[in-house]
């Protein structure tokens, strides 16, 4: 079989702009080349796009499950699952993401992370593990367990970093005490800190961005806003991370957990550069509506799918997304009024910038992996390819 491929009569969407008719090329999985118009060539596989969108794959860093299955499941076969059903929608990279829990759990976890990863050949890529908690303020927990909820423990930290390889982020609330050596800590590895889950004021996040959390996981949900305290305003983390340039932002852009004035809001204010969207998706993604579970099946948190979202069974709070990649894209499109070229940048390059992996994923550039969607107008998905392979074709 040739290891070489030819997409072409689509509209490519590269870094600078979209080729109304385009082509690209790839060899041995990585692109070779990007072109406006065809090209002949030989011993190629062709895909004819069929005037299509050709657009760079989609990567999702901060995501629970999908599929029925969920990363907290305990088991190779749900990592791989939801690889899959999310590969579906446009993901051709991803980062699991664990909630609250105890140690060994997520050591379990953890370990079960490498095993998937070399049996994972038809799902989006993993790039390694994102830890959401237990570092959290407890009035901020959401969805989260509360019985696993403290403050930063460095012995249990560095314990656990020194036993996995895998964690590429970390998020935790920056005001809990120890938190800023915490962050510290992650920096000096290679680990990217996120503020999440959080009561901190501007005051406190300024300190966090310095030493490292330069992310603010799921903006708005779980977060700090304007408070009163004896009579004085403070800015909460939402308005800290709207004042510091330099902080990017993850949105979960499915119209429910940010409507469509908040999500013109944040785009207007950080632009297209600095979001990261994400589908924070628990298991019921890609699931019909009805009752699901957040967490494992065995500890885990029933909640009700309805309106397409996850609530808490009492409807006092959402308890999770339900979305899929090509639904962010389309509403940010549809909902928010961002140039396409500029939703799809925050679902693949911006990612990939903030994991640090910019340089071999994210945008359809010659040298970079070859990881591609073809969508249609309506960002519906007809091909996912991985590493110059189809994975998933209508």
């Amino acid at each position: 079989m040739s290891n070489k491929l030819k997409i072409y009569n689509g509209r490519v969407i590269t870094p600078e702009k979209i080729y109304q008719r385009g082509t690209v090329l790839v060899t041995d999985g990585v692109i070779t080349a990007v072109m406006e118009g065809d090209t002949t060539v030989s011993d190629y596989i062709e895909i004819d796009a069929g005037g299509d969108y050709i657009s760079p794959g989609f990567i999702d860093i901060h995501v629970h499950g999908g599929g029925g299955h969920d990363f907290m499941d305990a088991s190779e076969e749900a990592f791989l699952k939801i690889a899959e059903t999310h590969a579906k929608y446009g993901t051709t990279a991803m980062v699991p993401t664990t909630l609250t829990c105890e140690k060994d759990d997520l050591l379990h976890t953890l370990e079960l992370y490498k095993q998937a990863d070399k049996n994972n050949i038809n799902g989006a890529q993993f790039l390694g593990m994102h830890l959401e908690g237990p570092y959290f303020a407890m009035n901020q927990r959401g969805a989260q367990d509360p019985r696993f909820i403290r403050d930063p423990d460095p012995d249990e930290y560095k314990d656990i970093l020194s036993q996995s390889d895998v964690i590429v982020r970390w998020s935790a609330a920056p005001e809990l005490k120890g938190a800023i050596a915490f962050g510290q800590y992650l920096k000096s590895k290679g680990i990217l800190p996120a503020i999440a889950h959080t009561d901190a004021i501007y005051e406190e996040v300024i300190e966090a961005f310095e030493n490292g959390y330069t992310l603010a996981t799921h903006l708005y949900s779980g977060m700090s806003g304007v408070s009163r305290r004896n009579a004085f305003r403070y800015a909460g983390v939402i308005e800290s991370a709207f004042i510091i340039d330099g902080m990017d932002v993850e949105v979960i852009a499915d119209g429910i957990h940010l409507p469509a004035p908040l999500l013109k809001l944040v785009y207007k204010i950080k632009g297209a550069h600095k979001i990261a969207l994400i589908t924070d998706a628990m298991r019921a993604a890609g699931m019909p509506p009805g009752e699901s579970m957040l967490g494992n099946l065995k500890h885990g948190l029933k909640v009700i799918v309805e309106d397409g979202v996850a609530k808490l069974p009492d409807r006092s709070s959402f308890a999770g997304s339900v979305a899929t990649a090509d639904r962010l894209v389309r509403n940010m499109v549809t909902l928010a009024d961002v140039p396409l070229k500029e939703a799809v940048q925050m679902m693949s390059i911006n990612p990939a910038n903030i994991m640090s992996v910019g340089h071999k994923k994210g945008s359809l550039s010659a040298g970079k992996d070859a990881d591609i969607v073809i969508f249609n107008d309506h960002i519906d998905i007809k091909k996912t390819i991985v590493k110059g392979r189809v994975i998933f074709s209508t």
